[in-house]
């Protein structure tokens, strides 16, 4: 066979076999030229970023703040002390009364009768006494009429007194110093014995009572000065006058009063009371609340840096609160105190530092 004929034959098979080649010598060049790849190395993160404020200490008071109740000095029921019907009632309520103000009258009946009876008893008993002593002193009567007639006298004069008395009692007057506070009975109610009749009420001083936990009684001492603010927004100073020495068995608190001057009695009694007691100085940072924290053991505290810039946690003791802030005790005397970012950090965490006036933390 001629090579024209060959050729023709296999013309497909070699045009294939020379698109195949040329192919797979285009894949090669671009392998071939392409540079190798690089690895990428692992770039270090970028340490987080907290604002931080230098804190120092200052001397302040610590302070225990307690919630109490505002009671008057005196508070006392007034009761007949005999019986019959009321009749007057002399001073209105609210009125400001002095010991021994006769606030109501009961009506006499027949004690004026029964004064005149006994006044009259008395005078006989004393006509017989006399004439039985005589009689005695001149031998004409025995020591013992003289004696029985001394026992008769004195039993008529016992009978006066009582009946005096009991007419003293139909003027129902006021044991203390006070203010006029409750009626109990009005005119024409019958009153019996020890029924009662009035209330007098003494706002002057004041007595401000609290319960002070059992843990903060060893710093509550007799005379101390407390600083109180009522509900209607006054505030006054007082002075400590009886501490508990018994906890209540309930609560495991101990009562506490202290004594209110009110001279001007525009105080009322019955109110609530926030009571602040200085008891000791102590130096302290100034922080906001909302930096305060919970460590997995459950201690207050809050993150702070120490060396290389690191987050720490440091334990706090909150000695008091005010309008702009929390002071607390137990950090060093200046520290690095982190106010934003600190929930995005961990103890142990190295971490950049940016002013705390510089805007939000990135």
């Amino acid at each position: 066979m001629s090579p024209r004929l060959l050729l023709r034959r296999h013309r497909s098979t070699l045009l294939i076999a020379a698109v195949a080649l040329l192919l797979v010598l285009w894949i090669a060049s671009g392998v071939v030229g392409r540079d190798p790849p690089v690895m990428e190395t692992r770039q270090e993160h970028a340490l987080p970023t907290v604002a931080v404020r230098v804190s120092d200490a200052e001397r302040i008071q610590r302070l225990v703040t307690l919630q109490g109740e505002v009671l008057p000095d005196q508070q006392v029921t007034v009761r007949a002390e005999t019986e019959g019907r009321l009749v007057g009632t002399p001073v209105p309520l609210g009125e400001a009364v002095g010991a021994g103000t006769v606030i109501a009258r009961i009506g006499m009946d027949d004690r004026e009768a029964q004064l005149r009876r006994a006044e009259a008893a008395v005078r006989g008993r004393q006509a017989d006494f006399r004439a039985a002593e005589e009689l005695a002193e001149e031998g004409y009567q025995a020591q013992l009429q003289v004696d029985s007639a001394r026992a008769e006298l004195e039993a008529a004069r016992a009978e006066l007194e009582s009946v005096r008395l009991d007419i003293e009692h139909t003027r129902v007057k006021a044991p203390i110093a006070g203010v006029l506070n409750h009626r109990t009975a009005e005119v024409g109610d019958y009153l019996s014995v020890g029924a009662a009749v009035a209330e007098i009420v003494e706002n002057n001083p004041l007595k401000a009572v609290v319960q002070v936990p059992q843990h903060n009684i060893h710093r509550i001492r007799q005379g101390q000065t407390a600083s109180l603010e009522f509900g209607n927004d006054r505030g006054r100073e007082g002075t400590i006058r009886h501490v508990s020495a018994r906890a209540d068995t309930q609560t495991r608190t101990f009562r506490v009063e202290i004594e209110v001057p009110n001279a001007d009695r525009i105080l009322p009694s019955g109110i609530s009371v926030q009571v602040r007691i200085p008891v000791q100085e102590v130096m302290a940072h100034r922080i906001s609340p909302a930096l305060v924290t919970l460590d997995p053991d459950g201690r207050l505290g809050i993150k702070i840096l120490e060396n290389e810039d690191r987050v720490a946690f440091h334990p706090i003791d909150p000695v008091r609160a005010d309008s702009e802030g929390l002071w607390v005790d137990g950090l060093p005397e200046t520290v690095r105190i982190i106010t934003a970012g600190q929930g995005f950090v961990n103890e142990g965490d190295r971490v950049q530092i940016r002013p705390e006036d510089a805007g939000p933390v990135q």
